[in-house]
């Protein structure tokens, strides 16, 4: 068979549009079929319930196995509350004074929610200037339930402030902490629900002009959304899940389902534009955009994947959560929705908004602002390339300095609650260090002399190493055969003399005593221990990760557009838009510039897990675009079209629908940044950032004006690779005019 032969051949549909065909041939099937998944998931994911990650879960090196320890053990510590008193005008003395502490200690017992209640003036909890005093609460029954039976302590607390109006009375501690969180977390993930949702829809309205049009891809992704729940639910009786998991699901799953949609709805209205019948631009969609979905969907399941070799619980449930969301919202794009486009037809441009639906008919405007930004461009690659990735890079600069630790209390609420004042009220009026690591010790006798020696050997070293202070307490569990020491660390808890405080006391500290009695075991847990060995597990991942999403995104790029060239430049340009994602998050968040304008404050750290999730979810979701406008520039090559006019065609084609779907994302991860959460904070600013760079410098101007430069090697492939299967998909219209680009009628989000 001659070339010229093979050449004649149409190829075979694709995946993609043989899915396409199918839903558009059998649409009662494929809406109903959807339908009948999402309920079913929902409901089997309701009965089943949801099981979370657990502290055991998530425990890690040596903090992990101390942990483990007291589990073991059976040793529980309830949960403990503080009540401070206060006044700046008469002392603990004063009748007004005891009255509150009195009206306090009673109203507190009536709860009926607290195992001890001790008045400061039985335990002498009184300040030492005399103005402070401190009601010492014990809760009763399970600890990790009290922030479930807290709420009438807080009540009576707030009911005797009200009551003595001339004091200051203030609870902290770990059940109203823990409440604090999930009321707010709770809050917050309803509030994102209905801000993300009318967002999308806005957009969307002004993308389309047409009611119709923007409501579909909302409903999609809501549904797809919906069905995930569930599947998460069901998936977690096998792999755990966790609240950060749900946020994440949200997040990405309305931002990829609302896009997804809008990838396929917008080129299929495009078609119809340029004169194809109803049939055949469906039929187009399917084998492009829906190539495009199913390729940027695959790519960030495979960035996702990379979490699974943390090792972390709570990154491989986010992990998890993810992959089913994107697949979900993958298989809606690809089989419902061709579906509903066959049935409506050119109904789904029905409900035209007056002013936006005329816009839309014109079909100008936006996509002039692309052309006079190309034209630039292209005029000038070299500088174009050369100015857009020096600002790339000087926003990155300030990743250097990027400090990571799991955040402090007082660090992820806002400034000003009034638990973090609570907390630092207390801390000031009792300067006992709250930042404590508690050393696990295993011994087969407790009340041994060498022990005993080498615990008092223990509290002298340790103080004198000026890293730690007194009083170090201990508490001896001899039928466990534990005794757990409580060690006050200097700093604040993550910072850096909290991690020297903490390296002495596992190195030299235990090292020179405890630790040369035979037999004993010492293990050291605690916030900072956690931090430290979370940073060391996360240190530990970054190459592993990096490796397996960066290789396989390259095989992605390279399978589906058979060039090593457009593969290596998709990767070098997503971690040039990480890295300078990176840089503004570290610049905001940790040195506090521009932090006012987020509603935050500089806290002077990253939350640990924000970098590597940023960087997995960030690699997938840019990939979103590059196959996007990518696959235009390729089929545009593939008809004739030399590179510099494939590279034209490509970004004003895709112009309105990249625009719309980055605004979209943009949205919808600001929404996250208003919460109250930082981590929530970062996570969000931090995606919104990462793609406004992604839709804009990279996009409008580093990726022509680099193609531009490569020019026909933009399409090398070398010939020992040329056995790699072909993934391209059939061509699907005339090609364009060199120079003049075909009018698309819809509009553009410039």
């Amino acid at each position: 068979m001659t070339s010229r032969t093979r050449a004649r051949r149409s190829p075979r549909p694709g995946l993609a549009a043989a899915v396409g065909g199918w839903s558009a041939r059998h649409r009662k099937t494929a809406v109903f079929g959807w339908l009948l998944f999402v309920v079913l998931a929902t409901v089997l994911g309701g009965m089943t319930g949801s099981l979370q990650t657990t502290d055991q879960d998530n425990g890690l090196g040596q903090s992990g196995r101390a942990d483990q320890m007291i589990a073991r053990a059976g040793i529980t510590s309830p949960a403990s509350e503080s009540v401070l008193i206060r006044s700046g005008a008469f002392t603990a003395t004063d009748p007004r004074f005891r009255s509150a502490v009195d009206d306090a200690v009673a109203a507190i017992r009536a709860t009926g929610e607290t195992s001890s209640v001790r008045s400061p003036y039985s335990s002498g909890a009184i300040a030492p200037d005399r103005h402070s005093a401190l009601v010492e609460i014990t809760m009763s029954g399970d600890p990790d339930t009290a922030d479930q039976r807290v709420a009438p302590v807080l009540t009576a607390v707030a009911s005797v402030q009200a009551r003595h109006p001339g004091l200051t009375v203030q609870e902290f501690g770990d059940a109203s902490a823990n409440k604090w969180f999930n009321d707010t977390f709770s809050k917050d993930f309803s509030r994102a629900e209905w801000t993300a949702v009318p967002l999308a829809l806005g957009i969307l309205l002004v993308a389309f002009g047409a009611l119709v049009a923007a409501v579909l891809p909302v409903v999609l992704a809501l549904t797809a959304f919906v069905a995930a729940t569930g599947l998460v639910a069901l998936s977690s009786h096998i792999l755990h899940t966790s609240d950060d998991a749900s946020s994440v699901m949200l997040l990405v799953g309305l931002a990829v389902g609302v896009d997804y949609c809008l990838f396929y709805l917008r080129r299929e209205r495009e078609e119809r534009a340029n004169g194809h019948s109803a049939a055949d631009a469906l039929r187009i969609a399917a084998a492009t955009s829906g190539r495009s979905v199913m390729v940027s969907g695959l790519t960030v399941c495979v960035a996702m994947a990379g979490m699974f070799l943390t090792g972390i619980a709570d990154f491989m449930a986010m992990g998890m959560a993810t992959i089913i969301v994107v697949v979900t919202a993958v298989l809606g794009s690809v089989t419902v929705l061709p579906a509903l486009l066959s049935k409506l037809g050119d109904r789904v441009a029905k409900g035209r908004l007056p002013l936006l639906g005329r816009r839309q008919a014109r079909g100008t405007g936006g996509n002039r602002v692309w052309r006079a930004v190309l034209g630039r461009v292209l005029r000038r690659p070299l500088v174009a390339a050369g100015l857009a990735a020096g600002l790339l890079l000087a926003l990155a600069v300030p990743v250097l300095t990027m400090h990571t630790a799991n955040l402090t209390f007082a660090q992820q609420l806002p400034k000003g609650s009034p638990l973090v004042v609570a907390e630092q009220d207390i801390a000031a009026a009792f300067p006992g260090n709250p930042n404590q690591a508690t050393v696990v010790v295993r011994a087969a006798d407790l009340g041994s002399p060498a022990l005993a020696s080498a615990l008092t050997a223990f509290e002298h070293q340790a103080v004198s190493t000026g890293l730690m202070r007194d009083p170090i307490t201990v508490t001896k569990y001899p039928a466990q055969h534990l005794e757990l020491l409580y060690v006050p660390l200097a700093g604040s808890g993550n910072d850096r003399t909290s991690d020297d405080a903490l390296a002495a006391l596992r190195g030299p500290v235990l090292a020179h005593t405890l630790n040369t009695v035979p037999g004993t075991q010492t293990a050291v847990t605690g916030d900072t221990a956690e931090s430290a060995d979370f940073n060391s597990q996360m240190s530990g991942s970054l190459l592993p990760v990096f490796a397996f999403v960066m290789g396989f995104a390259f095989l992605l790029m390279l399978l589906s557009f058979r060039s090593v060239v457009i593969a290596a430049t998709a990767l070098g340009l997503n971690l040039l838009s990480v890295a300078a994602s990176y840089g503004a998050l570290t610049l905001i968040f940790q040195h506090g510039v521009g932090a006012s304008l987020v509603g935050s404050s500089g806290v002077g750290a990253i939350e640990t897990w924000v970098p590597l999730f940023l960087f997995v979810i960030l690699f997938g979701l840019s990939m979103d675009y590059h196959v996007f406008v990518v696959s235009r520039m390729k089929e545009a090559h593939d008809r004739g079209l030399d590179t510099r006019s494939a590279v034209a065609h490509g970004i004003t084609s895709t112009a309105g629908t990249v625009t719309s779907a980055a605004v979209i994302m943009i949205a919808v991860f600001a929404v996250f940044g208003t919460l109250d959460l930082q981590s929530m904070k970062q996570m969000g600013i931090g995606l919104a950032v990462a793609v406004l760079i992604d839709a804009t410098v990279i996009r409008a101007v580093l990726l022509p004006s680099v193609m531009t430069l490569l020019g026909d090697r933009n399409w090398y492939l070398p010939r020992w690779l040329r056995w790699l299967p072909d993934l391209g998909h059939e061509q699907p219209s005339p090609a364009p005019a060199p120079t003049d680009q075909p009018r698309v009628t819809t509009p553009s989000l410039i």
